[in-house]
């Protein structure tokens, strides 16, 4: 199937030579995460690339995962591996990009404040991966204006010292990607479901309707999907699938989901046999609840929590701001009684529209979409190690669904790697690191 200019429908799932020509052929190790790669070949086997860094780290996580009695999974908004720790001492991190041109640039400062989003909906992913290459992020408006090539940046630890100080302090994965090309609304359908429903953007508001996602999104509403073989249809943003909230209640295991009233990144929003039952009361609680139930040492067995948009980090939001919000939560569960039998993933939800140079997996027309950080906080996460091995959203609920004995819900968290390669859960606990937040420019 040949792809018309503009048309960034997907492959079908056993491509044709035209579409094998569009979407790249899998490359080979040193390179070693391949557009266009097989599923099992790449993503979610061991191989090259694909092991942990670090002296003496065994390729799997060892000890008895039931150390582990919460995890928490915090979700902040659109960077790249390489925009945030592309500096980062022993990462597979970039100083330097590739343009259209085929010339190599430096990457850039990113200012704590930026002077504007980008653009890192569906299409945007899909001609800045460009098969693999990586090298036509500066071909999406509003990448570069002026000649500031604003994608092709970065910040430095001197920006952001905190979380480089999680990643010097516990683990940092650099090779865990965003579940799908497209922006927030999908990606984080992935974090609670390990899929979108075939949502590949943002909900879109009636003319004149508030910007609501979800079911709770003005009548009229809908959102763009795409079935694997590349149909595209716009229902209304409400879907009806199983989440990982589902079969923990159905297993008598306790959650929540942290997030503001009308915060859009809410997910489960936009599960209708959750936010039209009795499970949304029962489960859903403010942002702001997850301090206190963290210091009180009353975390459920898995939560989820995600903050309003001021400290978000999407650009053009402040990123030190968004930085000192992190570490305000963190402090609340090292400063609990839950911190020894807690896990912490904190990741990011998509690309924003920044450069990384590493081409995504893709075991499905969806994704991978382009890497975003990873820092894997626990007392039993390998204190300063770089895990390589290859995630995504769906390897956190794997990582839950292994602990807690439960069911996968599609084919990604079922292949997806589970993470306990991260940690070590027979070493003496780390303890907690506590820091201070900062003055913000």
């Amino acid at each position: 199937m040949a792809w018309p200019p503009g048309d960034f429908r997907a492959a079908p799932a056993k491509p044709s030579e035209k579409t094998r020509e569009m979407i790249g052929e899998p490359q080979r190790c040193p390179r070693a995460l391949a557009f266009g790669a097989s599923l099992g070949a790449i993503l979610y086997l061991t191989g090259c690339g694909a092991s942990g860094g670090g002296p003496g780290a065994p390729s799997a996580g060892t000890g008895n995962i039931d150390v582990i009695q919460h995890i928490v999974y915090i979700i902040k908004e659109n960077r790249t591996f390489d925009n945030y720790f592309g500096t980062f001492p022993g990462a597979d991190g970039a100083t330097t990009g590739v343009i259209s041109t085929g010339q190599t640039i430096p990457l850039g400062h990113t200012p704590d404040v930026m002077p504007r989003d980008l653009c890192h909906q569906f299409d945007c992913a899909v001609i800045s991966i460009d098969g693999g290459k990586m090298d036509k992020f500066n071909v999406v408006p509003p990448c570069n204006v002026n000649g500031d090539f604003l994608c092709y940046t970065q910040l430095t630890e001197a920006d952001i010292p905190n979380y480089f100080a999680y990643a010097r302090n516990f683990t940092l994965a650099d090779h865990f990607f965003s579940s799908l090309h497209g922006p927030s609304f999908p990606n984080h359908l992935y974090t609670v479901a390990a899929q979108s429903g075939g949502a590949i953007a943002n909900p879109v508001p009636p003319p004149g309707g508030a910007d609501i996602w979800g079911c709770d999104a003005a009548p009229g509403a809908h959102v763009k999907v795409m079935d694997p073989q590349g149909n595209i249809s716009y229902p209304f943003p409400c879907f009806d699938f199983q989440t990982l909230a589902d079969n923990l209640q159905a297993a008598g295991i306790s959650w929540k989901y942290y997030a503001s009233p009308g915060n859009i990144w809410n997910a489960l929003d936009a599960v209708k046999h959750i936010r039209e039952t009795t499970l949304w009361a029962d489960h859903i609680a403010p942002d702001t609840q997850f301090v206190t139930d963290a210091q009180n040492g009353q975390l459920p067995a898995v939560s989820w929590l995600v903050p309003v948009v001021n400290v978000s980090e999407h650009p053009p939001q402040s990123s030190c701001r968004g930085e000192n919000w992190t570490v305000k939560q963190l402090n609340a569960i090292m400063q609990g009684s839950d911190w020894n039998s807690t896990a912490v993933f904190l990741t990011w939800d998509d690309y924003g529209g920044f450069y990384d140079h590493v081409p995504p997996p893709q075991p499905d027309v969806y994704g991978l979409g382009p890497r975003v950080p990873m820092l894997i906080i626990s007392p039993y996460a390998r204190k300063g190690y770089i895990s390589h091995t290859p995630y995504e959203f769906a390897s956190m609920l794997k990582f839950a669904e292994t602990r807690f004995g439960l069911p996968t819900l599609t084919d990604r968290d079922a292949q997806a790697n589970d993470m306990t390669d991260s940690f070590d859960f027979t070493q003496p606990p780390l303890p907690p690191l506590v820091l201070q937040e900062r003055q913000c420019p």
